[in-house]
């Protein structure tokens, strides 16, 4: 089974692309945003921390978010693949990545980036916003969120270098769920 790190822009798609690859390869996807989302709803105290950070548009510290995915590494259902949601988002948490996966021996196999354009990623998450009730998906937070996604999450394509393959992130779902699963096959 697959390990693959599935990076793109907020909005991008990679949670809808996750969820269909997980179910066909019956392997977990790992969203550092699905766990906080489930802490924010329970009221936890991470979740409130998680919040502050989220409303205002920022990205969570790495420190957080790492512990919070080797925790997940951890548990026994991820031996046998699993999809990484949005996760590294910094150079930083791509190194400690890297040594968590060779202490785990759970090396992964792609890196597969949703390219899309900002206006294709505003226009998409406002529409979203109004769909799903989302709070946090105002126009000023999401040119927040794609800023700080440009200045802290786009330098992993130079990191990754040659392991990352570009899949066009613009057509319809099925459409892109095909280009993943031809390039992965």
């Amino acid at each position: 089974m697959p390990r693959v790190i599935l990076m793109g822009p907020p909005g991008a798609g990679k949670g809808t692309q996750g969820e269909i690859l997980a179910t066909e390869w019956q392997v977990p996807k790992i969203a550092p945003g699905d766990i906080f989302r489930a802490e924010i709803k329970q009221g936890t105290e991470l979740g409130l921390k998680v919040k502050s950070y989220s409303d205002s548009g920022r990205l969570v510290p790495d420190a957080v978010v790492i512990e919070v995915i080797e925790s997940r590494l951890r548990q026994p259902d991820t031996q046998s693949g699993w999809i990484l949601d949005g996760f590294p988002r910094t150079v930083a948490q791509a190194e400690a990545l890297d040594v968590l996966l060779t202490e785990l021996n759970q090396p992964y196999d792609s890196v597969i980036n949703l390219d899309v354009p900002d206006q294709f990623l505003i226009d998409r998450l406002k529409a979203r916003a109004i769909d799903q009730g989302r709070a946090d998906d105002t126009e000023d937070v999401i040119k927040n969120r794609l800023e700080e996604y440009n200045a802290k999450t786009r330098p992993l394509l130079e990191f990754y270098g040659n392991k990352v393959k570009q899949i066009d992130g613009t057509p319809s779902m099925p459409e892109v769920t095909e280009a993943i699963k031809k390039f992965l096959a």
